[in-house]
């Protein structure tokens, strides 16, 4: 095993300057990556919410943290023993953050360079996979839901996603006439709002579900909702994917 390096405050605090900004903020030996966080402490404060919802012991256990940003959940997953984590980003310079706290806190995390379109490539399922804060980035969400289910998640799906709209969650008939059109007019009816420019002042916002639409998409692509222990957090289990998605041909 090789010995771990030990990091002085100075080297520390001159390789997250050499890789900032960041938007995870995390603990380096006393060393904040992101201590003017517009969120605060972010994204500790949020996992304190619901982070009793996930397992305890991850002893023997495989994660696979899907756009893991500065690597905070990939870190947490180590630290409740997990064999092995997978962390995946599309953007370089948040791996790199990632493999610089990893490296600073000497946690063993694989990280690759990926989108979550390509999952596949992995060629392998997970028993825990990670997919916080990536859905309304995409500009083709339910396929990822799909991809995810078909190839990635071997039994539990840790999701968050952004919302907007009603907390409340319209009870839906599973088929409407035609001329029926009332129900579109619910705000608690499953919507998903279009971003044509940008929100927030982010770009990459395109799909931002209320609460229906978070969780009929997650029952569409086949995962049964275990846990709610925050509004926008949510811990699945692969189940059976609703018939005739995805299509047989994804």
């Amino acid at each position: 095993m090789r010995a771990q390096r030990q990091w002085s405050r100075q080297e520390i605090v001159a390789g997250l300057r050499g890789l900032g900004p960041w938007f995870h903020n995390i603990d380096l030996h006393g060393v904040p990556t992101a201590p003017d966080h517009f969120l605060g402490d972010y994204p500790a404060f949020k996992w304190r919410g619901f982070a009793a919802a996930v397992p305890d012991d991850l002893t023997g256990r495989t994660v696979l943290d899907i756009g893991c940003n500065g690597g905070f959940y990939a870190m947490e997953m180590k630290r409740r023993g997990a064999d092995r984590v997978v962390a995946v980003d599309s953007d370089e310079r948040y791996l790199a953050q990632a493999r610089f706290a990893a490296e600073v806190l000497g946690h063993d995390i694989e990280f690759r360079r990926m989108s979550v379109y390509d999952v596949a490539q992995l060629g392998e399922k997970f028993d825990l996979v990670i997919f916080m804060g990536v859905l309304y980035h995409l500009r083709h969400p339910l396929l990822a839901l799909d991809l995810l289910h078909r190839h990635a998640v071997g039994d539990l799906l840790l999701f968050q996603s952004m919302q907007r709209g009603p907390d409340a969650v319209a009870a839906v008939a599973p088929d409407y006439d035609f001329d029926e059109q009332a129900h579109f007019d619910q705000p608690d009816y499953p919507c998903l709002y279009f971003v044509e420019d940008r929100y927030a002042g982010d770009p990459t916002n395109w799909w931002i579900p209320n609460r229906a639409a978070a969780e009929a998409m997650l029952r569409s692509a086949g995962f049964e909702i275990v846990a709610h222990p925050e509004r926008e957090v949510y811990l699945c289990r692969r189940s059976h994917a609703a018939a005739g998605h995805p299509p047989p041909a994804l």
